[in-house]
Protein backbone atom coordinates (compact mmCIF):
# COMPACT_ATOMS: atom_id res chain seq x y z
CA UNK A 1 0.00 0.00 0.00
CA UNK A 2 1.07 3.87 -0.52
CA UNK A 3 -0.06 6.06 1.64
CA UNK A 4 -0.21 9.99 1.02
CA UNK A 5 -0.26 12.79 3.34
CA UNK A 6 -0.56 16.22 1.59
CA UNK A 7 -0.11 19.99 3.42
CA UNK A 8 0.50 23.43 2.51
CA UNK A 9 -3.35 25.08 1.48
CA UNK A 10 -4.36 28.18 2.62
CA UNK A 11 -5.74 30.92 1.51
CA UNK A 12 -4.19 33.52 -0.59
CA UNK A 13 -3.93 36.55 -2.75
CA UNK A 14 -4.75 36.39 -6.27
CA UNK A 15 -1.21 36.72 -7.70
CA UNK A 16 0.56 35.38 -4.53
CA UNK A 17 2.07 32.25 -4.54
CA UNK A 18 1.99 28.50 -2.18
CA UNK A 19 3.69 25.41 -2.20
CA UNK A 20 1.66 22.03 -1.38
CA UNK A 21 3.56 18.86 -0.17
CA UNK A 22 2.72 15.13 -0.64
CA UNK A 23 4.64 12.85 1.55
CA UNK A 24 4.31 9.30 0.28
CA UNK A 25 4.82 5.94 2.48
CA UNK A 26 4.37 2.53 2.71
CA UNK A 27 5.64 0.84 -1.00
CA UNK A 28 6.98 3.62 -2.22
CA UNK A 29 9.41 1.76 -4.51
CA UNK A 30 6.39 0.82 -6.84
CA UNK A 31 5.07 3.70 -7.53
CA UNK A 32 5.20 5.09 -10.98
CA UNK A 33 4.15 8.25 -11.27
CA UNK A 34 2.67 11.30 -9.09
CA UNK A 35 0.55 13.78 -9.77
CA UNK A 36 -1.69 17.10 -8.40
CA UNK A 37 -5.39 16.71 -9.05
CA UNK A 38 -7.88 19.54 -7.88
CA UNK A 39 -11.67 19.71 -7.55
CA UNK A 40 -13.72 23.05 -7.70
CA UNK A 41 -17.20 23.25 -6.28
CA UNK A 42 -19.64 20.90 -8.63
CA UNK A 43 -17.05 20.14 -11.42
CA UNK A 44 -15.40 17.21 -11.96
CA UNK A 45 -11.78 16.29 -10.40
CA UNK A 46 -9.17 17.55 -13.20
CA UNK A 47 -5.51 16.31 -13.41
CA UNK A 48 -3.02 19.59 -12.69
CA UNK A 49 0.64 17.98 -13.01
CA UNK A 50 2.01 14.58 -13.03
CA UNK A 51 5.80 13.54 -12.65
CA UNK A 52 7.28 10.50 -13.51
CA UNK A 53 9.11 8.43 -10.94
CA UNK A 54 11.68 7.67 -13.38
CA UNK A 55 15.75 8.86 -14.30
CA UNK A 56 14.14 11.06 -16.65
CA UNK A 57 11.27 12.62 -14.18
CA UNK A 58 9.19 13.97 -17.22
CA UNK A 59 6.45 16.44 -16.25
CA UNK A 60 3.49 17.35 -17.52
CA UNK A 61 0.91 20.20 -17.28
CA UNK A 62 -2.72 21.41 -17.27
CA UNK A 63 -3.25 24.03 -19.87
CA UNK A 64 -4.45 26.59 -17.54
CA UNK A 65 -1.50 26.13 -15.06
CA UNK A 66 1.52 26.14 -17.43
CA UNK A 67 3.64 28.71 -16.64
CA UNK A 68 2.79 29.17 -13.10
CA UNK A 69 2.56 25.93 -11.67
CA UNK A 70 5.74 23.72 -11.00
CA UNK A 71 5.79 20.24 -9.92
CA UNK A 72 8.95 18.65 -8.64
CA UNK A 73 10.09 15.40 -6.55
CA UNK A 74 12.63 14.91 -3.62
CA UNK A 75 13.64 11.28 -3.34
CA UNK A 76 15.54 11.38 -0.20
CA UNK A 77 12.01 12.69 1.52
CA UNK A 78 9.59 10.60 -0.50
CA UNK A 79 7.53 14.08 -1.22
CA UNK A 80 6.26 15.61 -4.17
CA UNK A 81 5.87 19.37 -4.16
CA UNK A 82 3.64 21.70 -6.36
CA UNK A 83 5.08 25.36 -6.31
CA UNK A 84 2.15 27.54 -7.38
CA UNK A 85 3.00 30.85 -8.31
CA UNK A 86 0.61 33.50 -9.60
CA UNK A 87 -2.65 32.20 -8.35
CA UNK A 88 -6.04 33.23 -9.94
CA UNK A 89 -9.79 32.98 -8.30
CA UNK A 90 -9.75 30.09 -10.45
CA UNK A 91 -7.25 27.83 -9.00
CA UNK A 92 -9.78 27.90 -5.97
CA UNK A 93 -10.47 24.11 -5.09
CA UNK A 94 -9.52 20.79 -3.04
CA UNK A 95 -6.18 19.67 -4.23
CA UNK A 96 -5.21 16.35 -4.17
CA UNK A 97 -2.23 14.28 -4.64
CA UNK A 98 -2.08 10.93 -6.37
CA UNK A 99 0.06 7.97 -6.62
CA UNK A 100 -0.15 5.67 -9.65
CA UNK A 101 2.00 2.61 -8.84
CA UNK A 102 2.37 -1.10 -8.94
CA UNK A 103 3.27 -0.91 -12.67
CA UNK A 104 0.33 1.54 -12.89
CA UNK A 105 -2.32 -0.85 -11.97
CA UNK A 106 -3.27 0.59 -8.53
CA UNK A 107 -3.96 4.08 -7.28
CA UNK A 108 -3.83 5.58 -3.95
CA UNK A 109 -4.87 9.42 -3.35
CA UNK A 110 -4.66 11.35 -0.18
CA UNK A 111 -6.62 13.12 1.86
CA UNK A 112 -6.96 16.34 -0.03
CA UNK A 113 -5.88 20.13 1.09
CA UNK A 114 -8.16 23.11 0.09
CA UNK A 115 -6.55 26.45 -1.75
CA UNK A 116 -8.52 29.62 -1.83
CA UNK A 117 -7.64 32.45 -4.03
CA UNK A 118 -9.20 35.75 -3.45
CA UNK A 119 -10.19 38.73 -5.56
Amino acid sequence: QVKLVESGGGLVQAGGSLRLSCAASGSIFSINAMGWYRQAPGKQRELVASIAITSSGSTSYADSVKGRFTISGDNARNTVYLQMNSLKPEDTAVYYCNARWANYLTTSWGQGTQVTVSS
